[in-house]
């Protein structure tokens, strides 16, 4: 069961990594591309049984639409996107799911959310690092 502070926690701890706020919702980045945010309210994401725009929704980035595919196909249904990502490799995760990842799980996709935005010569030395 993971939280938003372990996810602040994770991201963080990546180099170049910085977390700046919008309207009281962290975003971060790294070099100055953000790999992952906490969304603001939007008509496109909206609750199935009230109707309500979501105000508890993260964005990470991914590699590619393939990988954005195969995290939408997971049959716990934590991953989702809405018609704004439509093309665009990100996922989106409600706040309240992050419960339904495991802390291994939050940190693969922290990393693989920075590491789509990371300069190459700073994830080539992060990983060699991590061996």
């Amino acid at each position: 069961m993971t939280t938003l502070a372990d996810l602040d926690e994770l991201a963080l701890a990546l180099p170049e990594t910085t977390r700046e706020l919008d309207h009281g919702r962290p975003h971060w980045f790294v070099r100055g591309k953000r790999f992952a945010c906490h969304r603001g309210r939007r008509k496109d994401a909206v609750d199935r049984a009230t109707g309500e725009p979501l105000d508890d929704v993260l964005m990470f980035r991914v590699a590619d639409l393939d990988v954005k595919e195969l995290m939408l196909a997971d049959p716990r249904g934590v991953y989702f996107t809405t018609p704004h990502f439509d093309r665009y490799p990100a996922v989106l995760v409600r706040i309240g799911d992050l419960r339904r990842i495991d802390r291994d799980e939050l940190r693969e996709l922290v990393v693989d959310a920075w590491l789509s935005r990371a300069p190459k010569r700073v994830a080539k030395e992060w990983l060699a690092e991590q061996g």
